[in-house]
């Protein structure tokens, strides 16, 4: 009975009875859903938790940021932009109390945990519960250099259980000694600078393999924070965090209190920083020039940047004109400027887009546009001699009228009759307006862009004054036609473009220069130009034996102040000014911008052999007869002789046997 009663069911209430074989599928069917169901969802929950895991052949270039080199003409470095890397070293190349140091700060169970560490984990969580806040991590180095390397900078739960699997994945496929290598050439170190060798190099002019126990707690001390403890950003901090490393490298065994008492007393100091060239605005716009020609992809690979920088001169500018504005700047009111210099074929040798680049990375020389004033009147001269006027040509400087605008002359006084020669050295206004009514304003825009002005000029009668805006960069390009004897060439600040491991994407070809004026007529502007520099508004500017020419400009109520002037061997424009278009303090182009054109051209003309500027000694004013001492005085002795004669004559006027000799030896013209 038992054994029927077990194959009959259990009873219930004294009944016996079975399930249906219908609801039992039901019921098998069902947990075999839920089973797949489970199983679906577990195997999504998976592949949404799991990172991509990186190929082990590429695993070394994983996560790099790029780096651009930038050369000079020289092919001298000048700096470097992105990651600043060094040489990778293997971690077993290092000291051992520089590994130490980031073993006791970022993971001191290291080389005992399978890249996630529970112990330190649970650690981070009480202590960041009992104050309340995030205040200690529990990532292990195995784990920074997954997220560094491999994965996004968002703080999610998704995110943190991809980190765990990714070290993991790591610990698997790499050796501790790899992975140690991986972290301290890859992580970022502040200053731009990315690996332990760089950072050695940036912080402390040495190799990693020679810091010191000082300068290795200092640079442990990094990761944490890399732009907050830098030492270039804050020495004292840095210090002290240098300091609190230390202690750990004590409290995780590694070092005893009496090794580290001499880096406590004596904390590691940079090196001072050398690089005083001030090139970063120049930088940024041979970084432009290379965007232009290939898009902003090409800032994805590393690549180095062979530039027209000359950085002896870059140094010059930036000399003077922090010199002058530190000295002038504050009494004239006057709170930035800018200059650009050229080689005859148009390379850009040195860039200065303001005072500080630390500051305010507005490139002034660039980006900025401002009224160049009388600084555009050569365009306006330039379209008169093309249209048959010459330097000798007279026009008369005085009241006029166009349209019920009536312009004026600087001080409000008049010459009268003069020279467009004498116009242009003594900046006349009404003369230039003249002249530019005269050939027409279209010919003076179409001269002016056909210089190299590419910015949108006024139709107005006050196009003459230069009352439309220009770069610094531009004005300069402008003129460069002027020093070349009429050949242009467009301004440039790039020569080649190539990858890290030297492959060419780009490289300048040589350009056949295209002429734009007659090479007489450069000729009779340089003689022009040359006197404003000799008798004219730049005479502070002049640069003695070296044929130069220049013109000033200085825009409505002193708002801009411009010297633009030229060798055979450099084009220079500078402008000053205020980045809130405030008036300065009666600044002319004569005075301030002057003082910071002739001290950068000395400086950067030295060494260099006298070239002559085609045309600028041509004319030889009246006053320049007498050439030498000696000259002049024999002249006062023929001169007082002469009047002798003459008082001797007058006695003898009545004696009849006077002879015609007497008289001809005394008249004018025989001496």
């Amino acid at each position: 009975m038992s054994g029927a009663q077990g194959d009959e069911g259990p009873e219930r209430g004294g009944r016996r009875w079975r399930l249906p074989r219908v609801r039992l599928r039901w019921v098998l069917t069902g947990l075999a859903g839920l089973v797949l169901v489970a199983a679906a969802g577990t195997l999504a929950l998976g592949l949404w938790l799991a990172p991509d895991f990186p190929d082990r052949k590429t695993i070394w270039e994983a996560g790099k940021v790029p780096s651009i080199v930038f050369l000079d003409a020289a092919g001298e470095r000048i700096a470097t932009r992105g990651a600043i890397r060094g040489e990778s070293v293997p971690a077993t190349a290092l000291p051992d109390h520089l590994i130490e140091a980031f073993l006791a700060t970022e993971d001191r169970r290291f080389y005992s945990h399978p890249g996630v560490d529970a112990l330190s984990l649970a650690r981070a969580v009480l202590a960041n519960l009992r104050a309340g806040g995030l205040v200690q991590g529990g990532s292990t180095i195995t784990q920074q250099v997954a997220k560094n390397l491999f994965l996004t900078p968002e703080r999610t739960l998704r995110r943190k259980l991809q980190e765990a699997a990714l070290a993991l994945w790591l610990e698997r496929h790499l050796s501790k000694h790899e992975i140690l290598t991986l972290y301290l050439n890859r992580i970022y170190f502040g200053a731009g600078t990315y690996g332990i060798e760089a950072a050695a190099e940036t912080y402390f002019g040495v190799p990693a393999s020679e810091v010191t126990l000082a300068q290795a707690a200092m640079l442990a001390g990094l990761p944490k924070a890399p732009s907050r403890y830098a030492p270039t950003s804050d020495l004292a901090l840095a210090q002290a965090r240098a300091a609190d490393v230390l202690r750990n490298m004590v409290e995780a065994g590694f070092r005893s209190e009496m090794e580290i008492a001499q880096a406590l007393a004596h904390p590691a100091e940079p090196r001072p920083r050398t690089d005083v060239s001030g090139s970063a605005y120049f930088l940024d716009h041979a970084l432009s020039e290379v965007t232009e020609r290939f898009g902003l992809e090409v800032l994805e690979r590393d690549l180095v940047i062979t530039t027209t920088l000359d950085q002896r001169l870059q140094s010059e500018a930036v000399e003077a004109v922090r010199t002058h504005l530190e000295a002038e700047g504050e009494a004239a009111k006057a709170g930035q400027a800018a200059l650009v210099s050229l080689a005859p074929d148009g390379a850009i040798r040195a860039m200065v887009g303001g005072r500080s680049y630390e500051e305010s990375q507005f490139n002034r020389a660039t980006q900025a546009r401002r009224q160049p004033g009388s600084a555009f009147k050569p365009f306006v001269f330039l379209a008169a001699l093309e249209a048959g006027l010459t330097p000798d040509t007279v026009r008369t400087d005085g009241p006029l009228t166009i349209g019920g605008w009536s312009p004026g002359n600087y001080g409000g006084s008049y010459q009268g009759p003069v020279t467009l020669r004498e116009a242009v050295a003594k900046s006349l206004n009404t003369v230039a307006v003249r002249v530019s009514e005269e050939v027409g304003r279209e010919s003076v825009s179409a001269t002016a862009q056909r210089m190299g002005i590419v910015s949108p000029l006024t139709a107005g009668p006050s196009l003459a004054l230069g009352s439309s805006e220009v770069s610094v960069l531009e004005l300069a390009g402008a003129y460069l036609p002027f020093a070349t004897l009429g050949l242009k060439e467009a301004p440039f600040a790039v020569v080649r473009v190539a990858t890290a491991n030297g492959g060419v994407l780009w490289e300048r070809a040589p350009q056949e220069p295209r002429r734009v004026i007659e090479a007489d007529t450069a000729r009779a502007m340089n003689q022009m130009l040359h006197q404003v520099l000799r008798t004219g508004t730049a005479r502070s500017a002049d640069l003695g034996a070296r044929p130069a020419a220049a013109k000033t400009g200085t825009s409505q109520d002193w708002r801009d102040a411009w010297l633009v002037g030229y060798t055979a061997d450099l084009v220079t424009a500078v402008w000053v000014g205020n980045d809130d278009d405030s008036p300065m303090n009666r600044v002319t182009g004569g005075g301030l911008p002057a003082r910071i054109w002739k001290d950068y051209m000395v400086a950067a003309h030295e060494g260099r052999a006298i070239t002559a500027l085609e045309g600028a000694e041509d004319y030889v004013p009246p006053v320049a007869i007498v050439a030498s001492t000696d000259e002049y005085a024999a002249f006062l002795d023929r001169l007082s002789r002469h009047f002798t004669e003459v008082r001797h004559m007058r006695t003898v006027a009545r004696e009849p046997e006077r002879r015609e000799s007497d008289w001809k030896r005394v008249l004018p013209w025989n001496w």
